[in-house]
């Protein structure tokens, strides 16, 4: 058998390793001189992922985004179970391209209204949020109805070119800079959670201070008009959205770490009384799904809209006027007064 001399093997090894070398020199020569750069493979996966995972529906929303931060929030699709998400958040020198109409459903809440414009005008404004605030006035003799007045004021804003609004109390005033006031765009955020509100802490609340598009309001057909008198009409609001397959979001307990002090509840239960009375079927009816009244059955009129500016903070007043149907609802007015 023929023996390969040792000086040949080493050759042959330093022939082949020079070789190898060569061509990859040349292959990262070549690559480079076309403008190829690998990291785009790599980034480009990361940013399909990351819009997978946290998806945007509206083009235009998409547009804004690209300059914008995140912060976190929950899931609240099902109470018993939350998942973190996360909320796109403007600049603070971008004022993005929406405009919320800040809905505020009102009778006899004057001091109240005296500190409550003035301050979110002051708080939207440093958070770069575009507004317009309409305080909803039920000048009627029927008892209060908050949830048409939250009708009323939606196609107020709606006409006004407002492209999202919040539902909003009077007597809850935020505190913390941190609260997300922000387009909805993936589904209705509710701002008063249960474990930040004051008062309310049940996991389907979506009361207090609740922010929709006007593409996700008229989706629900806003809300019942079956409510008079105090409470339950954020309850099937909930079912409302529900049905709808909008998920609701909320800030993560991670981010608002404020509690019960992230707002000023300024209500008096003594001075300001609330009407839980029940009449007739009332309480029977108030537990059913409405799927009869909404928004686009709305039955009232604007008897005044007044321009009002309270120390440099512009508003409209609208006294507004509803109208009862006392065949469906006869507990629209109390029959002890």
């Amino acid at each position: 058998m023929a023996v390969v001399p040792r000086g040949v093997i080493i050759g042959m090894f330093f022939y082949l390793t020079f070789a190898i070398a060569g061509t990859i020199w040349i292959s990262m020569k070549y690559l480079n001189e076309n403008g190829c750069d690998c990291r785009q493979y790599f980034e480009s996966a990361r940013f399909s992922a990351h819009e997978h995972d946290f998806p945007h529906s509206d083009d235009n929303f998409k547009i804004a985004a690209e300059k914008q931060k995140r912060a976190n929030g929950d899931s609240v699709q099902t109470p018993a179970k939350e998942s973190i998400i996360r909320e796109e958040r403007l600049p603070e020198k971008d004022w993005g391209p929406h405009q919320l109409g800040l809905v505020v459903p009102y009778r006899d809440r004057f001091e109240e209204l005296l500190e409550f414009v003035p301050h979110m005008h002051k708080y939207l404004n440093d958070k770069k949020v575009r507004h317009k605030i309409f305080i909803v006035n039920q000048v009627d003799k029927h008892r209060f109805n908050r949830a048409s007045l939250l009708n009323a004021g939606f196609l107020e804003a709606r006409g006004n070119h407002c492209d999202y609004i919040a539902m909003h109390d009077v007597d809850l005033l935020p505190l913390n800079k941190d609260l997300y006031y922000g387009f909805p765009d993936r589904g209705p955020f509710h701002v008063s959670a249960p474990f930040l509100h004051p008062k309310y802490h049940y996991p389907t609340f979506v009361g207090g201070i609740l922010i929709m598009s006007i593409a996700q309001f008229e989706k629900v057909n806003g809300l019942s008009n079956k409510f008079w008198g105090w409470g339950r009409e954020d309850d099937e609001l909930y079912q409302r959205m529900k049905e709808a397959g909008l998920t609701i979001y909320r800030h993560s307990k991670k981010k608002i770490t404020t509690g019960y002090d992230t707002f000023k509840h300024d209500h008096d239960s003594k001075k300001r009384k609330r009407d839980y009375a029940r009449f007739f079927n009332q309480k029977k009816e108030s537990f059913k799904k409405d799927r009869e009244t909404g928004l686009t059955t709305l039955n009232y009129r604007v008897e005044k809209r007044t321009n009002l500016n309270i120390n440099g903070a512009p508003c409209t007043i609208l006294n507004v006027h509803l109208n009862c149907d006392l065949e469906k609802t006869p507990w629209c007015d109390n029959p002890d007064s």
